[in-house]
């Protein structure tokens, strides 16, 4: 079965050529190879690949320079993905796209659910949403997964930086009211094969699979929290800090402005994905002790 992967060099990329790339007939392309700020290029590839499915690891993510770069984020997020999803219809073919819980406002007091109003409050989540609105009108077959917190060995994230900082600076101030599920790249790699595997070599995907998923792994917890166990990880490991973890200090969002807003809350159901597969999801401390692990050794 071909495939087409957008965004190889991504977080989200990068594990999925690791993954599949064993195992299926995969074409891999980083955005030199197809720029999604030219739309009309990306049509010209799918025409010419005719792949089964079109994996879409591609996006505009800075959320706070989106602020600034709203059209590009616009160009990126919704009007590129409507070009793949309508070739996806015109194809037959199968569109895998991957959202963001930012396309809620954080005001539920419990975990979102796929059907729940959207929100965004921000530039990004309002491009990823129209993104999502491309793909539904399109009438192609997709899967969109909503994943929150994303981090891995490849790429920038959160837990590098707090490595990072904890060795340059004697404190740290970290958000503590805002709740989520920190999700690794690899376990979103690992989710988006295990549907592949259930699309491959079935005609439609319409009656099976064919939806909205969210997909982070089990538990919660705040940056400032995530923070604090990324530091004690790595403290057992032996890694030596400038920063102690009475110098890890939580403060509320209202103190530490950005130009984006943040939802406050982040956590998703994934009970519908759960279901669908037959499965349970990890602890998001089982990944991220993983990849704080390898991260420390290099």
């Amino acid at each position: 079965m071909k495939i087409l992967l957008f965004g190889v060099n991504g977080q989200v990329g990068w594990e999925l050529k690791r993954l599949l790339e064993s195992s299926e007939d995969i074409i891999s392309l980083d955005r030199n190879q197809a720029n999604f700020e030219n739309p009309g290029e990306l049509k010209n590839i799918l025409m010419k690949v005719k792949p089964r499915v079109i994996i879409n690891a591609a996006a505009y993510t800075n959320v706070d320079k989106a602020e600034s770069e709203i059209e590009k984020a616009y160009l990126i997020n919704a009007k590129a993905v409507g070009v793949l999803a309508e070739s996806a219809k015109y194809l037959g073919s199968t569109l895998i796209h991957y959202s963001t819980d930012y396309v809620f406002d954080g005001s539920k007091d419990v975990s979102y659910v796929e059907s729940d109003k959207t929100c965004p409050i921000n530039t990004y989540g309002k491009s990823k949403l129209e993104g999502e609105k491309a793909i539904f009108l399109s009438g192609c077959e997709y899967v969109i997964f909503r994943t929150s917190w994303v981090y891995g060995r490849h790429g920038n994230n959160f837990i590098k930086t707090i490595l990072r900082l904890a060795q340059e600076k004697d404190s740290l101030q970290i958000v503590d009211d805002q709740v989520g599920a920190p999700t690794s790249a690899e376990l979103i790699a690992h989710i988006t094969t295990l549907i592949i595997q259930k699309i491959k070599n079935k005609s439609s995907i319409n009656n099976e699979l064919k939806g909205l998923y969210n997909l982070v792994p089990s538990g919660e917890t705040t940056w400032y929290d995530f923070a604090r166990f990324i530091i004690e990880q790595s403290m057992e490991a032996g890694l030596k800090f400038r920063v102690s973890l009475d110098s890890l200090l939580p403060i509320s969002s209202e103190n530490y402005p950005l130009p984006a807003k943040r939802p406050k809350n982040s956590r998703l159901s994934t009970e519908k994905l759960t279901s669908i597969l037959g499965i349970e999801m990890p602890s998001w401390q089982q990944n991220a002790s993983k990849v704080i692990a390898e991260l420390i050794k290099g």
